[in-house]
């Protein structure tokens, strides 16, 4: 895993999580900073606990964004979020220990659909529907790598 800012195999593979049956598990602290005057995580921080899990999810399959980005697939390539769907069920607070769950819904093309979970427990804090694409440098969607396509499929 050299190159992608890793040393440490053991340690890294702790700190992306692991892929599950069905998709891929991430666990995080709900830090301070994450939360607003309330006392409640601010609802945009949530974005970035989803985006950790899908960027860990990919990490975990062999997409690497750094190696997307320098063009090892020929050209120049980076993901894009498109669209999402976010429900706010149940708020977090300091210290919450929270599991980031992260699955493939569909894919074909350029574009891929993956459901998001963000839980405390067996309770589910937040919902998501994220709608991502992968472009070249010009803008333009590029078609998944088929190997990819495998990889994100769930492993039940």
């Amino acid at each position: 895993m050299a190159g992608h800012g890793e040393s440490d195999t053991a340690l890294a593979a702790g700190l992306s999580g692991a892929l599950v049956d069905g998709g891929h598990r991430l666990a995080a602290r709900i830090y301070y900073a994450d939360t607003d005057f309330s006392g409640f995580v601010y609802h945009a921080r949530y974005l970035e606990f989803l985006e950790r899990g899908r960027s860990d999810f990919l990490r975990l399959t062999g997409v690497h964004h750094t190696e997307l980005a320098d063009g090892l697939l020929g050209s120049r390539i980076v993901w894009v979020v498109r669209r999402m769907e976010i429900d706010f069920l149940t708020p977090a607070r300091m210290d919450y220990i929270v599991t980031v769950e992260t699955k493939t819904a569909s894919i074909s093309g350029a574009r891929i659909v993956m459901d998001q979970r963000l839980l405390r427990g067996e309770t589910v804090l937040v919902s998501a529907k994220v709608h991502a694409a992968i472009v070249g440098e010009n803008g333009r969607p590029v078609r998944f790598p088929k190997a990819w396509i495998a990889a994100f499929q769930p492993r039940n």
